[in-house]
């Protein structure tokens, strides 16, 4: 944890807070902070700053914040993602989260399990402490938007086309003719798979929506590393 994310709850006065939990367990054990250390601090969508350690217990910790700095800014990217396996879903979703991605879609695909879309890790709850722990790694505050939508044919037919507009769009499938491109300078669209990659029909989808297909080259990765490994090769503020 780089940096201490704030939520609503947390403010006792304008410029108080208590952290409890998670949150206290890390400054304690991890950082080791006492009485009269300060530590970096950020509201949820607001500044960031310096919190210093008014009283530390063994249940709570009281800090006087000054937030007067702007968080990083975000990536122009919209990140349209086949529904992960859970068990990698959890690093995915703190990794987009740390590149600063802010607009991030879950959608269905052939080759995703319906059991997927069970997995407790979508519950609102699950969502905002992993987005939390990507932003308290990158030292950033803007919560990302996470929306899901189980129907592949209806999302793609009646959504995707507006969500695309103004947007570089790209879907990444391996085998196909165009190199991803790099250094983009525009606002862009990412659509990712599931393990095996869309179906020829969901390509032709995306494509008929406004995506061009492009490649990474011969090797087929896994989607937890094809996020970074895309992302950063889209944008030069990820490095």
């Amino acid at each position: 944890m780089n940096l201490a994310l704030l939520f609503d709850e947390d403010f006792v006065t304008r410029d108080r807070v208590i952290l409890r939990g998670r949150r206290l367990e890390h400054i304690r054990a991890v950082i080791g902070v006492s009485t009269g250390d300060q530590l970096s601090v950020g509201r949820v969508n607001g500044q960031m700053g310096l919190g210093k350690v008014l009283r530390l217990t063994d249940s709570e910790a009281e800090l006087i914040v000054t937030l007067d700095q702007q968080p990083p800014a975000p990536l122009p990217l919209t990140l349209l993602l086949a529904m992960p396996r859970p068990k990698m879903f959890r690093r995915i979703l703190q990794t987009s989260a740390t590149l600063g991605i802010k607009d991030i879609w879950l959608i269905n695909s052939y080759k995703v399990e319906k059991s997927f879309w069970q997995t407790p890790w979508l519950s609102d709850e699950n969502l905002r402490e992993n987005l939390t722990l990507g932003l308290e790694q990158s030292k950033d505050t803007a919560m990302p938007s996470v929306h899901i939508r189980k129907l592949f044919k209806p999302f793609v037919e009646d959504e995707l086309p507006a969500l695309l507009n103004g947007k570089q769009a790209l879907v990444a499938h391996p085998g196909t003719a165009t190199p991803c491109p790099t250094h983009l300078d525009r606002p862009a669209a990412l659509c990712i798979g599931p393990e095996g990659g869309f179906t020829p029909y969901e390509v032709g989808k995306l494509e008929d929506a406004g995506c061009q297909s492009v490649h990474l080259g011969p090797r087929i990765l896994r989607v937890e590393t094809a996020v970074p490994v895309l992302v950063s090769r889209l944008f030069d503020a990820c490095l």
